[in-house]
């Protein structure tokens, strides 16, 4: 169905700037997992650019298998498809992140910061994620499912979500308008994944950078060959896998869970 009224105004007055983000956008009052739905039209040929917006999701999902809380009316959750150059396919979780933090900051002035490769935080709290997951339509055709959750309201999380997350309300103390968040997310989203389509990966990365300065310098930790690395996150490099500097080495992250120290 099309989406509310609550988005209707926003949206429509954001559509020149959407691209193919603004074509196709499908609302369901809940769904298992926004991912899940896009997933099965990628998969039987959907162009890029159709957005799935949910109010509740029962089974919604982030990073590494974790669950992502979704309760209903509390925040946006949305997938959409991609297509990208396949050179620039592991550039969609950063591009994404970057999206996600312009689109938030857009629609309500608040500045969030980036952790490697794409959560969105403010503070030491968790305001929104991020995620992508591949896949191959039956005719062999390559695409991305991105999917993003921002906590726009207050809400009666789990209690180890709750230690660590944060809303939109909360921060800023008002009301917030979750059609323009959608909108300015989705119009940001436009603009970065036409930075990937384009070749203006260098644009993408820089802006990544700008977003996470308060975390690049930090210590972390993950996990290499079933054995516990420590070392200093400096950067990320032009595939966007973080650059972690250890004693004596310079090493590359590129996938698996990263700890914060």
């Amino acid at each position: 169905m099309n989406p509310p009224d609550e988005f209707a105004q926003a949206l429509a007055e954001a559509a020149p700037r959407l691209g193919a983000f603004g074509r196709n956008i499908q609302w369901y009052h809940t769904v298992t997992s926004t991912n899940d739905v896009a997933a099965r039209l990628a998969e039987q040929g959907a162009d890029a650019g159709v957005v799935i917006v949910a109010d509740a999701q029962t089974a919604g999902r982030g990073r590494h298998g974790r669950t992502w809380a979704s309760p209903a009316g509390a925040g946006l959750y949305v997938s959409t498809i991609l297509r990208p150059p396949g050179e620039h396919v592991r550039l969609v979780p950063i591009a994404a992140g970057v999206a996600v933090a312009e689109g938030v900051e857009a629609s309500t002035g608040l500045a969030p910061a980036l952790k490697w490769p794409n959560d969105v935080y403010v503070g030491s709290r968790k305001l929104a994620g991020i995620l992508a997951e591949g896949g191959t339509s039956p005719n062999g055709r390559a695409h991305a499912v991105l999917g993003f959750g921002i906590n726009v309201l207050p809400a009666a999380y789990p209690p180890d979500v709750a230690a660590r997350a944060t809303s939109l309300e909360t921060e800023l103390g008002r009301r917030v308008d979750r059609g323009l968040v959608l909108a300015c997310c989705l119009r940001a989203l436009a603009s970065r994944y036409a930075d990937l389509c384009d070749g203006r990966v260098a644009d993408v990365i820089a802006a990544w950078r700008g977003r996470a300065a308060t975390t690049l310098g930090r210590q972390v930790e993950w996990t290499s060959e079933g054995a516990m690395q420590r070392g200093v996150a400096e950067n990320i490099d032009a595939d966007g896998a973080l650059v972690v500097r250890t004693d004596g080495a310079v090493v590359r992250v590129s996938s698996g869970e990263v700890r914060w120290i």
